[in-house]
């Protein structure tokens, strides 16, 4: 367990990590080039290095420096692991993996912890089976264990349906130049998390493929491309920087992160202008931005399914806002590291604020927490969210604060590097 010291208000400036999303794209499109490429700035964390560890299971020569990766590409072509895929709970690596097995020449299976084996994939195992992949879920319940046929992705038009996770659709597309024919992904229903896929699109193009983008209702890669070896910059990560934004908005303080593109794909990167809708002065520079709170934040009313990773953060802001904030259409919160509905709410009645949720949305009533303990449901999210919760209101105890090693394994570090005190041994 872990205390938030409240804090003064403070004029700092401080960067974060590198993109998760960005990081676990840009090792996986080395490992298909054909040679070396050098990727600079990646994030090193629990989710990452399940991707990486991996690569090399099924061939590829990963190496890890103090602040780059190196990676021997082997052009899509490569060795079946010597045992099970074991990813934790990194869904990403999970999803990208599951594709990814379709080269290997023969059967792969994938698993992770108790939690992966009752998140669903089934809907990205439906989309694999119609391109003429031999992919499904050992136990027969739409969950991990996973077991994939190789060798190879025959290709041509696979339907999915876009409510559940924009992750089916990227594993697919980043794979699809190495399938035998075409393949066009068709979207039954809404797209979410669309800012995922422009991300998974830029960074296809980046590394020498084209992907096409038909309004988030379909997408084309054409087989036969390759993606070129190349020295990759990866840029900070957008949600990681939300934690310290948030900071400034509760605490009346100005923080500038740098290396942040405020033009990102990242969708998390629009997560400024939420609190400048609440009433926070947002700055923006080439590549930082700077957050001033205000004296009293605002409740608002928002649709976030561009961004569901910022709920947890925003909701911790609304608590403490004048009047009541409503999240909508964030449905596929239901099937991250936990329930986040379910454990927002429970949280936030922990510390003395009154939410609701209904299948897709989350209401919260501001007003004035208390400290309270932090069940943070095994959700690196939750813990980091409630933290800066706990720089305004005293006595947030954060239980299990290893957790954030999943995306940011020096996150308390740096909150002490910008003047945040903590207890380390709270009563």
């Amino acid at each position: 367990m872990l205390e938030i010291i409240p804090t003064h208000p403070l004029k700092v400036e401080t960067t974060v990590p590198g993109s998760k999303s960005f990081t676990h794209r840009a090792v996986l499109l080395g490992a298909l080039a054909k040679g070396e490429s050098k990727i600079l700035h990646p994030l090193f964390s629990d989710d990452t290095r399940y991707m990486m560890q991996a690569l090399r299971d099924f061939g590829v020569d990963v190496i890890e420096h103090t602040d780059y990766v190196t990676i021997d590409g082997m052009g899509g072509v490569l060795k079946s692991p010597p045992g099970e895929i074991f990813v934790g709970n990194a869904g990403g690596p999970m999803r990208f993996l599951t594709t990814l097995a379709a080269l290997a020449p023969d059967k792969t299976i994938l698993t992770g912890n108790a939690r992966m084996q009752e998140r669903p994939i089934e809907e990205l195992l439906r989309g694999l089976q119609q391109l003429g992949v031999n992919a499904y879920s050992d136990r027969n319940n739409g969950c991990p264990p996973i077991v994939v046929d190789g060798p190879g992705i025959p290709g041509g038009t696979c339907t999915m349906k876009g409510t559940v996770s924009s992750q089916y659709f990227s594993s697919i597309m980043l794979l699809a130049p190495y399938a035998q024919s075409d393949v066009t992904i068709m979207v039954e229903g809404e797209q979410v998390s669309k800012s995922y896929l422009d991300i998974t699109t830029e960074i296809m193009t980046d590394f020498g493929v084209e992907a096409t983008n038909a309004n988030y209702e379909s997408y084309y890669i054409k087989a036969g491309q390759r993606y070129q070896p190349r020295t990759y910059a990866v840029e900070a990560d957008a949600s990681s920087s939300s934690y310290f934004l948030a900071i400034a908005a509760l605490t009346q303080s100005t923080i500038r992160v740098s290396r942040l593109n405020p033009r990102s794909a990242q969708g998390d990167s629009r997560f400024c202008d939420l609190l400048a809708m609440m009433g926070c002065q947002v700055a923006k520079g080439d590549n930082w931005i700077e957050v001033t709170g205000p004296e009293q934040l605002h409740g608002i009313e928002v649709d976030m399914n561009t961004m569901p990773d910022m709920v947890q953060t925003f909701a911790v802001v609304a608590a403490c806002a004048d009047g009541p904030s409503h999240v909508a259409n964030v449905a596929n919160l239901r099937v991250k590291e936990t329930d986040r509905l379910t454990g927002l709410k429970k949280d936030l009645h922990a510390v003395g604020i009154k939410a609701e949720d209904s299948e897709d949305s989350l209401t919260i009533w501001g007003g004035s927490p208390h400290g309270g303990l932090i069940s943070t449901f095994d959700d690196h999210r939750m813990a980091m969210a409630f933290a800066a919760l706990g720089t305004r209101i005293p006595g947030i105890v954060i239980d299990k604060s290893e957790v954030v090693s999943k995306s940011y394994p020096n996150f308390w570090v740096d909150l002490e590097r910008i003047g945040i005190q903590l207890n380390r041994n709270p009563s």
